[in-house]
């Protein structure tokens, strides 16, 4: 969801308990989505399923102002203690299974962030620390601290830097598999463009993200489409759809993989379940790697 609708808390409590009974497990949100918002509506919906559930959670970021999706960093540990407290009323729970730092802090040394939620760790309050959109470098300095269970960060077809397959890319995904954590990539469908849903012409309203994001200007979507012709291409071979091909390369990059795509749909959460059953073959991964990078359209 890049727009910011009025949510539909009644839909969105059926959509989680669909998916827990479809035997998804990962549930990974953020204090600062709505500005706590979603962890409480987590919290009430799972009730007596939170046994069936890993929570993932993150902090670190504050809310400015909600509808200009205004933020600032706050790796204080005084900061990040009360944060995860909060998450754990809402959450309603104990413990959460995984917690990132949401961003690093660079007035607040690493050690002292890392330090104060590896301390919440050996009190039972977190399960595992994980890393949100970080330098290999910074996961190094804090994987000496205490281990670093998971890194999330961007990867998809049409945002590939986190593979360092060029010289001035980092390998975060290399970085996860050497250190035995896993890779968690957010928006593996590319925003929703690489759904195939998306033309030059779909208009946004002000309240999407996207509206104002590099990659979606009119000619920026006419270029990215070639992206989308070759999924189309795949995605024919197998029947499916190229949604479910852009998953499917997402999860062939590593076995310690594991992207979350959102949706709001029954339809689309079945099909992004499915997705994990498709195997590609060498001929589909070596189309799929040629695919042209994604054009930015900074005018």
């Amino acid at each position: 969801m890049y727009a910011r609708p009025q949510p539909d808390d009644q839909a969105s409590a059926a959509l989680l308990h669909t998916a827990l009974d479809l035997g998804v497990t990962l549930l990974d949100t953020a204090g600062v989505y709505g500005e706590g918002h979603n962890e409480t509506l987590i919290g009430q919906t799972l009730g007596l399923r939170r046994c069936e559930a890993f929570l993932a959670t993150k902090v670190g970021l504050v809310v400015d102002d909600l509808a200009a999706m205004a933020l600032h960093r706050d790796g204080r540990p005084t900061h990040l203690r009360n944060a995860v407290e909060a998450s754990l009323r809402r959450l309603r729970t104990d413990t959460v299974d995984l917690c990132y730092l949401h961003r690093i802090d660079p007035a607040v040394p690493l050690e002292d962030s890392w330090g104060a939620l590896a301390e919440m760790v050996a009190e039972g309050k977190i399960g595992h620390l994980g890393l949100s959109d970080v330098r290999t470098q910074e996961a190094e300095q804090a994987h000496r601290i205490h281990p670093v269970a998971a890194i999330q960060s961007e990867l998809s077809l049409w945002s590939r830097l986190s593979l360092g397959t060029r010289a001035h890319e980092e390998d975060t995904v290399g970085w996860c598999a050497r250190n035995g954590a896993l890779f968690v990539p957010f928006a593996p469908l590319g925003r929703g463009f690489l759904t195939g849903t998306i033309t030059p012409n779909t208009p946004f309203p002000p309240s999407d993200l996207r509206a104002r994001h590099p990659r979606f200007t009119p000619p920026a979507r006419a270029a990215n489409l070639q992206i989308v012709t070759v999924l189309r291409t795949v995605a024919e071979r197998h029947a499916v759809t190229p949604a479910q091909i852009a998953l499917a390369w997402t999860l062939a990059q590593g076995q310690h993989i594991i992207p979350i795509p959102g949706t709001t749909r029954p339809t689309y959460l079945r099909d992004n379940i499915h997705a994990a059953d498709l195997e590609l073959t060498p001929q589909d991964l070596a189309d799929l790697n040629n695919a042209p990078p994604a054009t930015e359209d900074h005018s």
